[in-house]
């Protein structure tokens, strides 16, 4: 069942042609603006994916309560007025299924289907040294010759399913969020377990609670949450967000994290009743903005996201009340800092709790050591039996995606020993040692955490094409960042993440959700407006931090 997406045959699917100037790996955000923009600059250009249809990451994550928590009106493309008109939300956070619509939109109005071979998944990737280019092949058999291969594969889309010994044996069904079923599942009248209580599995819990006849949610680690407050859109509201394109078009760009609002306040300016009432007032906005635009400081001074934190535990005490559940559920001084992890928004989360048939089982302590044909075996012996298991339990952020596939660069260096080893980039968009590879959502760019993914994709898919343009314009067939470039990138990406307590932290955040996986901060906190300045500056500048060359021409005899 973890699989259990419908996909299209084969025989539905485009052919692959056999030979592009660009392969776009991946239609989501990034991958169907990328291929819009290259194919506008006259290359021959096609993308592949593993699904059925575009969407990427609302393709895959279809589980019950699936919705956006950054406001419908700025997650959208801003490079063409029309196209951004021409889509009316419903409501401030839609769904997943008006997301996937939004998405089909997309892909029909820029009419890039035809560029497109879905249910085709990308198994291997070889740079030839002697060509200069890449030959891919895919599980349908296709081999591809191209110059430029481009990963928009996605920051959380590579889902951790197989977590715990046993799973196979489960006589019930078992859903990773991230792999769930298209036609969904039956879970009325049955005893379901939820585990994972970050933003996807609170999502989860507080749908399903009503409708399950028993809910068992594992909880490991408490989350700091914020109630979201997601009011109907009609005619008024489209016409006053559709009004702002230029205005956002101008701003968003250029915040620290993609979103319309920004740090205004600055902590040690305010007295104590001054800082409350901010807070209180942001508190109440119903959106991310506590954590994206209140002070600044809390990811940089202990004292501050101290406060805080307790702010936000204070509410939540507040609406939980059950002292147990308080232990349970509520993030504890000294645990970790009020958004240097993952903030979810949520609907009633808190209060799902508060109903008979919902129990919260702490893991902390007593972890889940396996699956058994019956349910959810604990370390102390504890079975919880089940009908269903809902595994909220994450991806293998930033570098998974392309981890999970052959790529082999010059040398005969493999991308995903490469970041066994360390895990690095230059800019978030290239890698030592692979030329001509580029890469969206990746380690070391703004896209894993602190950004408005819209806002972080545009800006890494134009920072592509434009430096392909430039590479057509000067001659060159090549490019590849330098030893030393990616080394500065990484220091000064390092320099910036650890001064901040995220840093301090074990999260996806940190990788540390991956046994084995090397420490770093995935996601360039310097903020997202600093990044496209610097990006934009490399461009500006030649290229300082990459090489780039011609294709020798073979010798002859």
């Amino acid at each position: 069942m973890l699989d259990a997406i419908q996909t299209a045959t084969s025989a539905e699917r485009n052919a692959v042609p056999a030979s592009l100037d660009a392969l776009v790996i991946g239609t989501g955000v990034a991958g169907l603006y990328e291929l819009h923009q290259l194919r506008e600059m006259g290359l021959k250009v096609h993308a592949c994916d593993t699904a059925s249809d575009v969407g990427g990451t609302w393709y895959w994550n279809r589980y019950p309560g699936a919705k956006f928590d950054s406001e419908a009106y700025i997650y959208q493309y801003l490079f063409d007025e029309k196209l951004y008109a021409g889509w009316t939300w419903s409501e401030r956070f839609p769904g997943q299924p008006e997301i996937e619509r939004w998405m089909h939109y997309i892909a029909d109005t820029l009419d890039l289907r035809r560029d497109i071979s879905f249910s085709t998944k990308i198994t291997k990737a070889t740079f030839n040294e002697n060509t200069g280019r890449w030959t891919v092949e895919t599980d349908q058999g296709d081999v591809i010759d191209t110059q430029f291969l481009i990963g928009c594969t996605g920051m959380l889309s590579a889902p951790l399913t197989d977590r715990f010994p046993g799973q196979s044996s489960f006589k019930g069904q078992i859903v990773h969020t991230g792999r769930y079923p298209k036609g969904g599942l039956d879970l009325e009248g049955k005893r379901v377990a939820v585990i994972g209580t970050g933003a996807t599995g609170i999502q989860v819990i507080q749908t399903i609670a009503p409708v399950v006849d028993k809910l068992t949610v594992f909880v490991r680690t408490p989350q700091y949450v914020l109630p979201m407050k997601n009011p109907k859109y009609g005619p008024d509201e489209a016409h006053w967000y559709k009004g702002r394109f230029d205005e956002l078009k101008t701003n968003i760009p250029h915040t620290f994290t993609g979103f319309e609002y920004d740090f205004q306040h600055t902590w040690a300016e305010l007295s104590p009743a001054e800082r409350r009432a901010i807070l209180e007032e942001i508190h109440a906005d119903g959106s991310l903005k506590l954590w994206l635009a209140s002070f600044a400081e809390m990811f940089f001074d202990e004292a501050v996201s101290e406060e805080i934190s307790e702010f936000v535990r204070e509410k939540m005490r507040a609406r939980l009340k059950d002292p147990r559940l308080i232990d349970i559920l509520v993030p504890k001084k000294g645990d970790y800092g009020f958004g240097t992890h993952r903030v979810p928004l949520e609907t009633q989360y808190l209060e799902a709790y508060l109903r008979d048939n919902v129990e919260a089982v702490s893991v902390r302590d007593n972890p889940i050591t396996e699956v058994v044909p019956e349910g959810v075996k604990l370390a102390d012996g504890t079975v919880y039996e089940v009908d269903t298991i809902i595994m909220a339990v994450g991806f293998d952020a930033g570098s998974g995606a392309l981890a999970r596939i052959d790529i082999t660069g010059r040398d005969d260096l493999k991308l995903a020993e490469e970041w066994r080893k360390d895990i690095r980039t230059t800019l978030g968009l290239m890698k030592y040692g692979f030329p001509n590879l580029f890469m969206t959502g990746a380690p070391l760019a703004p896209s894993a955490a602190l950004c408005n993914m819209t806002t972080c994709l545009q800006q890494q898919t134009e920072w592509i094409a434009r430096c392909i343009g430039d590479m057509r314009a000067s001659g060159n067939d090549l490019i590849e960042p330098t030893e030393a470039g990616e080394e500065e990138w990484v220091r000064h990406h390092d320099e910036t993440a650890n001064a901040t307590l995220i840093a301090k932290t074990n999260s996806w955040y940190t990788g540390s959700n991956v046994p084995g996986k090397p420490r770093r901060v995935l996601s360039y906190t310097g903020g997202v407006g600093t990044y496209r300045a610097k990006c934009d500056a490399v461009a500006e500048e030649g290229y300082p931090m990459f090489a780039m060359s011609k294709v020798a021409a073979p010798q002859t005899a």
